[in-house]
């Protein structure tokens, strides 16, 4: 007989877990939730006071059965999901469907899962903790009050199958008013003055930009000012009149937060939020590595923090100093200023081990998982090292009453650049370059003057990266809701990605507009981000769920009411293409459905011919000759196939490239790499490869 039961959320996690524990304890799986709100119905009692209705998920009967047999064997029970609200509340329902007092020492939490992190964590037994179930239940209470009562409204008024969600449609507004900035957006012109000069002749020159005239800062709006300016400077003596000397440090970044992670995975790798947060939890739940077993790789993956525990930090500075050398060792961790509503329940998300490298375990390991574990291993070595030394000069260089500015900068310690730069810094920060020793009172020589015209630019659309920021910096849900809010969004429609960045479709922007004309709340940033604050006061302690869910619901009833009544029915006309229908010679029309867009008869319900929707490559089949188009799998995930399918049957993941391959003349195909992207052809027996430009 076991003298312990643990319960867990997954296999994996189980797996993981009993191999760290002896004959004692017995680990099993719940395999997620047990019990949530009806699907068919509301499932919450208004009158009486919010009070929600849980009932079985359909398919748990047999998980909750064994669950209960194996408790009844054990001595003591203990509840090990994962260390947040939502595993909080999954042992809450656990310990009601299996009798257990939620008061007893029966919760444990693992934050990493290691042999040592779970021995430790199996001393100390609390109580479940109501008020991290309480802010579970008012979040998973408010979604349902919106999206079963906004939802039949959009139905009846819009188009059936829509949806409406608390947080969701925050982040439709703001895709949807960043298009409108951009479609109102009125470039305006500006200039800048460029010189190209020389120490001497001969000597290599540099470029120096006109900063001011009279000590005031210049502003170059048209041709008229520019031409002026370079019929005065054609007859000037340039002279260094200042050089600046000094030194920059340059700062590492913080250890990953799951928004931080999840923007830079997006921007370094390529994965989507959902992408990313799967991959993360199989290496949190451990996974099999040759030579030690089933392991934990890295941290709880679901945290706001950046703090890390003194043993990290102290394995950490170990391996710095005995890999790159002691000055690679920061003296001091800077200190990260805490962002506002920051939980700081768990650390940063780090390895579990700093002393295993990612090279060390990459066969035991699928390519995306060793990709995604060596950005985490990089990022929070890097954030333990010692700040990057620049020497820098600038340059300022009088010609008449015109200044012109030079800068340059060369890199002098790589600290902690010698095992990680962060994606957005390699965008935002270009190496200034060197500049030629100069001397202060020397006449340089004018090679050239380089005026050149430019237009002020519209705001970009989000990229996945940006949208997951600005969630974040406006408060709009929390970072493990990142992901489902982005794939939500998405599979209804409401935006669909363009080159790899966020755009409204006309659903999503008329859905918005109702729901800012008769549901402001919903949509409001700020109104959004302070519920979120209210969630955070209920974990804490310091709110009642019941009251804020009451003092919602009031107002949002009587805006139902009106809604009801004065929202006029919207008609959306399907996008109507040039291609007729092989049956009956009717346009075809373009449709959303259950796994995206595809292509319909306009005769519908008389014609009820359907086909996918496809995308020319103009590209050539290399197997017969067809033609190869994009298409999409039942999961939305896109490949590109021969248009004869099924008489063939060539696929590949790869898009393909308009260059046939120089050495055999074979389809190549352009695979992404951290560094670009590389054209490669598919003959194996050719393996050509090249860098694609731009």
């Amino acid at each position: 007989m076991a003298k312990s039961l643990i319960i867990v959320e997954s296999p994996a996690k189980a797996k993981t877990i009993s191999r760290f524990l002896g004959r004692e304890y017995k680990v099993v799986a719940s395999m997620g939730h047990v019990r949530d709100l009806p699907k068919s119905q509301l499932g919450i009692d208004i009158e009486k006071g919010f009070v929600p209705k849980y009932i079985t998920i359909r398919g748990k009967g047999p998980i909750i059965e064994n669950l209960r047999k194996e408790a009844a064997k054990a001595q003591n029970v203990l509840l090990a999901t994962d260390p947040d609200r939502e595993g909080e509340a999954i042992s809450w329902h656990l310990a009601h469907l299996l009798d257990i007092p939620p008061e007893s020492p029966c919760r444990v939490e693992f934050h990493e899962i290691t042999k040592t992190a779970v021995s430790e964590s199996l001393r100390y037994p609390r109580k479940i903790n109501m008020n991290l179930v309480d802010a579970q239940q008012a979040r998973r209470i408010l979604d349902r009050l919106v999206g079963y009562k906004i939802s039949p409204i959009l139905w009846r008024k819009v188009k059936w199958g829509l949806s409406a969600g608390r947080v969701q449609s925050a982040a439709v507004r703001m895709i949807c008013d960043r298009e409108r900035e951009i479609t109102e957006f009125v470039p305006e012109e500006y200039w800048t003055i460029e010189a190209e000069l020389a120490d001497r002749a001969g000597g290599s020159s540099f470029k120096a930009k006109l900063h001011s005239r009279d000590n005031d800062k210049i502003d170059l709006k048209n041709r008229e000012q520019v031409e002026k300016i370079v019929a005065d400077l054609q007859n000037e003596v340039f002279i260094v009149v200042e050089i600046k000397r000094g030194e920059r440090r340059r700062n590492p970044a913080p250890p990953f937060t799951t928004s931080t992670m999840q923007q830079e995975a997006a921007r370094k790798l390529g994965f989507t939020a959902k992408k990313t947060m799967m991959i993360a939890q199989q290496l949190y739940e451990g996974l099999d590595i040759e030579g030690e077993g089933t392991v934990g790789l890295v941290t709880y993956i679901r945290t706001d923090s950046t703090r890390i525990s003194e043993q990290a930090q102290k394995e950490a500075k170990e391996y710095i100093k005995a890999n790159y050398g002691t000055e690679y060792v920061a003296e001091s961790i800077p200190v990260q200023r805490a962002k506002k509503n920051i939980q700081d329940a768990h650390e940063g998300i780090r390895p579990t081990s700093v002393f295993r490298h990612p090279d060390s375990i990459k066969d035991s390991l699928t390519l995306d998982q060793y990709k995604l574990y060596k950005l985490i291993w990089e990022r929070f070595l890097a954030s333990q090292m010692a700040p990057a030394v620049y020497d820098t000069v600038s340059v300022d260089i009088k010609a008449g009453s015109y200044i012109f500015k030079a800068s340059g900068s060369t890199l002098k310690f790589s600290g902690f650049m010698a095992v990680y730069i962060e994606g957005a810094d390699e965008e935002a920060e270009k190496d200034e370059g060197t500049l030629p020793i100069l001397i202060e009172g020397r006449q340089l020589t004018l090679l050239k003057i380089m005026p050149e015209q430019h237009f002020t630019q519209p705001p970009p659309r989000f990229t996945e990266a940006m949208l997951v920021k600005a969630l974040e910096e406006k408060g709009i849900g929390r970072p493990s809701t990142y992901a489902p809010i982005i794939d939500t969004i998405q599979k209804r429609g409401y935006v669909k990605k363009e080159k790899g960045r966020f755009k409204p479709t006309e659903l999503g922007q008329i859905v918005t507009e109702i729901l800012k004309e008769y549901f402001s709340d919903i949509v409001d940033l700020d109104f959004t981000a302070e519920m979120e604050n209210q969630l955070d006061k209920v974990e804490a302690g310091e709110e009642n769920w019941q009251k804020i869910i009451e003092s919602f619901y009031g107002p949002f009833n009587e805006k139902l009411k009106i809604a009801e009544e004065k929202i006029e029915e919207v008609k959306i006309e399907d996008e109507v293409t040039e291609e007729k229908c092989e049956i009956c010679g009717r346009n075809m029309v373009i449709k959303r459905g259950r796994y995206g867009e595809f292509m319909a008869c306009s005769g519908f319900p008389e014609c009820r011919n359907t086909k996918p929707l496809i995308e020319e490559t103009g590209v050539k089949c290399p197997v017969c000759g067809g033609n190869i188009v994009l298409r999409k799998s039942k999961k939305g995930r896109k490949f590109y196939g021969c248009s004869s399918y099924p008489n063939c049957e060539f696929v590949t993941w790869d898009p393909p490239s308009k260059t046939p391959c120089p050495r055999c003349g074979g389809l190549m195909v352009e695979k992404s790499t951290r560094s670009g992207k590389t054209a490669v052809c598919i003959n194996r027996e050719c393996g050509y490869k090249d860098q694609v430009e731009g």
